[in-house]
């Protein structure tokens, strides 16, 4: 088995050759992302498109972006990265849809063994990571390889995300762990507890109800 069939099959394994030369694909997609106009959206999306394994026209990253090879990465409808969104994704990350992430959030499906003397063969790993639908990932957050964070939760920002999320909770901290569940009394709420005013709050309720309608909203089945 080579090492790509080993990385492939969450195997440990060594980034040679033949792996590098899967980088350097996704090195040159990045460095065009990174060096684009900011302000031509058209373009950037153009790039993502292409980079990743998985992606639509509703797919935005903010440059700069940095991945491993960007074909390991599937994203679903409505996902947006904020600036500096790293994805270490030797193994898979897969997103599900309306997933947004704040600045600076970076995701490791990569690792190395703790003991040094394995370590220092060079040998590695990959493990796969999930993250589920209508996520909210807070700025500067860390998930680390192996982890499943559920549907409809929010990842404060600041975590180190080291296992897995259930759906419908706000977790938070180093290590995360979940503070409480989302319920009913959140959704005319934003931040610290503020009402949304009357305006905006019937503004949201035409556009759920046009996403219900069209089969889009979050329900706790």
């Amino acid at each position: 088995m080579n090492h790509v069939e080993r990385r492939d099959r969450e195997l440990v394994y060594i980034s040679d050759d033949a792996v590098f030369e899967e980088q350097k694909i996704a090195r040159r997609l990045t460095q065009r992302l990174n060096s684009a106009d900011r302000s031509d959206f058209d373009e950037i999306k153009k790039i993502v498109h292409e980079l990743l394994g998985k992606s639509d026209d509703t797919t935005f990253i903010n440059p700069p972006f940095y991945c491993d090879y960007g074909t390991h990465i599937e994203v679903g409808k409505n996902f947006y990265a904020n600036y500096n969104c790293t994805m270490l994704d030797v193994g898979r990350i897969r997103i599900g849809d309306n997933v947004f992430m704040a600045p600076n959030v970076a995701i490791y499906t990569a690792g190395h063994p703790v003991h040094p003397a394995t370590r220092n063969t060079l040998y590695e790993y990959g493990i796969d990571i999930t993250i589920g639908n209508n996520v909210w990932i807070g700025g500067n957050t860390v998930i680390c390889p192996g982890v499943t964070i559920g549907d409809n939760t929010v990842i404060g920002a600041g975590s180190v995300v080291t296992k897995d999320i259930p759906a419908w909770t706000v977790a938070a901290g180093n290590p995360c762990r979940v503070i409480r569940e989302i319920t009913e009394d959140d959704r005319r709420r934003h931040f610290a507890g503020r009402e949304i005013d009357e305006e905006a709050w019937q503004d949201i309720l035409r556009i759920q109800k046009e996403d219900a309608d069209a089969g889009k909203y979050p329900r706790r089945d």
